[in-house]
Formats: structure tokens, sequence, C-alpha cells
């Protein structure tokens, strides 16, 4: 049975993407299955629910996300990945954590039901979502719910929450802008599609500048064109909103609209919106956050954070529950940020976050 730095090591050699987690998923199964006083549920194709029932009482709910990023891993380290993806969000981190945190379980074996889930999907895919629609937490009396996430923001070991909300809402879309191409020698032939989404930019980034809320639009991948010599048929630009709550985004998405059709009447482009995950905020219930801070600052350096701009879709879990989410810091020495192809937290921080489920425990 793989200790949980074994489990660190061996996850983040073999990441897969969201919904793909199926080796994932069977290396977490295989060991799980040699602890006893435990069920295992797999309601999905990826992902675990493992069931620790003593009682006929209420569960509390631990979950971990297990998917990982299309990022090539430059850490240099010896478990480094084995193939084109990596846990650059630690992931394999979250994993290996709960999965120490249910040995611990099926050691000390406390009077308390208890639901840990292995999700899949959480990295723009929704799998929060997927796994409540599976209809496999239904079973389960869940009055509370918990999780973590690594970040190189803190010092290592440090515990950040806060009380409300600690995560913003994302909503993902896709925005194709359509022109038509023409040489570039004779750009009345055509109309220019990038030309086109920069106006629409600068159309965002006025509104947001006269915007009383806190929101941010971001586009971190853009695609346009084919050739040097050629305008630009097509745009297509991978973005994301993020507020304080849903519907402040889904207001932000019918602004977005509006630029487009502004822009679409001053240069004759036409458009076209995908919408991706709507994730919904994190909220930490105000009650278990002045209780925890309270018990976690004991043993731990704990900071009350404040709000996020960060998307999590824990949102949706914390929707149903009265839920308790933190940070948990790795930074020792550089720091490189998360989704980054450096991010490597150190394996002590993974015993640190067992004892701090642990410490939740004894408390709630």
């Amino acid at each position: 049975m793989l200790t949980p730095i074994e489990m660190r090591h061996t996850l983040h050699q073999n990441p897969e993407l969201l919904f793909h987690e199926f080796e994932t998923t069977n290396i977490l199964k295989r060991n799980l299955e040699e602890l006893d006083g435990l069920v295992i549920h797999r309601p999905m194709e990826t992902g675990l629910v493992i069931e620790y029932t003593v009682n006929g009482g209420d569960y509390l709910l631990f979950r971990a996300d297990i998917d990982a990023l299309p990022i090539k891993e430059e850490t240099g380290v010896e478990f480094s990945s084995k193939n084109n993806n990596m846990h650059a969000c630690g992931h394999d981190v979250h994993a290996s954590i709960l999965y120490g945190f249910i040995r611990h379980v099926a050691q000390i074996k406390p009077q308390r039901n208890m639901v840990f889930l292995f999700q899949p999907g959480e990295e723009g895919g929704g799998g929060a979502r997927k796994v409540i629609e599976s209809g496999i937490l239904e079973s389960f009396d869940i009055k509370k719910a918990f999780a973590l996430h690594v970040t190189d923001e803190y010092p290592l070991g440090t515990v950040a929450s806060t009380s409300g909300v600690l995560f913003a809402s994302a909503y993902e879309l896709d925005i194709s802008i359509h022109g038509k191409s023409a040489h570039v020698a004779f750009p009345e032939n055509g109309i220019h599609s990038f030309d086109a989404f920069r106006m629409f930019l600068d159309e965002i980034q006025q509104e947001l500048r006269h915007s009383d809320e806190k929101i941010i639009f971001g586009y971190g991948k853009v695609i346009s064109g084919t050739a040097r010599n050629i305008i630009p048929s097509v745009t297509r630009a991978e973005c994301t909103i993020r507020a304080l709550n849903s519907r402040k985004n889904e207001q932000f998405f019918d602004k977005i609209v509006s630029k487009l059709e502004y822009v679409k009447k001053k240069t004759g482009i036409e458009y076209s919106i995908e919408n991706g995950s709507l994730y919904k905020e994190v909220i930490v219930d105000e009650e278990l956050f002045r209780k925890l801070s309270e018990k976690l600052s004991k043993n731990h350096k704990f900071v009350d954070c404040g709000y996020k701009m960060t998307g999590e879709d824990f949102g949706f879990f914390s929707q149903l529950y009265p839920s308790f989410m933190f940070w948990l810091g790795t930074l020792r020495d550089n720091k490189y940020g998360l989704h980054t192809p450096m991010f490597l937290p150190d394996d002590s921080v993974i015993k640190t976050g067992i004892d701090i489920l642990t410490d939740i425990l004894q408390e709630v």
C-alpha cells in the first residue's frame, strides 16, 4: 500500500486531463481497497466516492480534485510527469492529502460518518456539478463540506480562508469573430476580424473602468489568421468572466453581447459565443469559519485572506452544504504560481494537510 508521499509521486508522474483520470482513479481505488471499514462507490467513469459509515447519523463531506492540466512540466524533479500534462494546480497534492486522511480515519476509527470524494474534471469541466447530478451524494445526509487548495501565495503550512465569498464565480465562454479574408494589399476587400476583436476589447475595458463592481474579463488564448499577407477572416478567443457571484457574471455576459452587437454594426462582422462552465462562487460558512479559524490558529499560522478572484467548482458544494474551504500555503523559496510549469509544492505539505483535516474532524 502506497504511503501518502508515494501516492503523490505516482499521481504526479501520471497526470491525466479532466474526465480522463482513469489510471488516477484505479491507483487510488487499488490502494483504498486494502483498508477496512470503507465502501467504495464509482458513480462516474472517473473519480471515487468513499463511504465511511459507523452509525445512523449524518455525514461530513471531504473533497479533493484529481485532474491535471495540458502543461509541460519544467521542474526537473525525479518524479516529473511522464507525459505532456502536469499537475500544475496541485491536485496530486490534494488527492494525496485526502488519501492520507482516509488512511488515518481507517486506523483511528472515529465515531463520525464521512464521505470522501475524489472528484474529476475540476479544471473547466464542472466535475463537482456532474458528481451532484449523478445522485450519489443524495444517499448520504451530508451536513457540512470541506476542501483545500494549495498555493505558493502563502508560506509553507499557512492556512488562509475567510467568511463569506472565498473564491469568485467563474464563467467560461469562447467568442468567435467572423470577418472576411482578403489580401493585405487590398484591405478594402475584406473585414479584419482581429481588428474587430480589438475594438470589442476596447469597448469592454471601457465598460470595466466605469463599473463599480469587482469584475474581471480575461482572454488567455486568442487564435487569428492563416498567413502574414492575408487579412484574418476568423478570430477566436477563449475567455473568462470573474465576479463575486454568478448573477453578476450573467449580467456582465449581457454587456458582452451588447458590445459585440455594437462592433457588428460598426464593422460588418458576425460573431458567435460558445458558453462553457459557470462555476458558482465558493462560500465559507460564517459559523464554520469562526469555529475553525479559532481551532486551526492554535496549531497553524492562520490568515483571514478575504476573497480571491480564483474560480473553483467546490462552489457547487458550498451552495448545498455549509462549507469550509481554505488555502494551504506551500511557499518555501521561489514563487511560481498555480498553472505554471514550475509549480511544485514540497512533499512536507501533505502531512500538514492531513493534520489540518484531522483538526477539523475533531472540531466539527
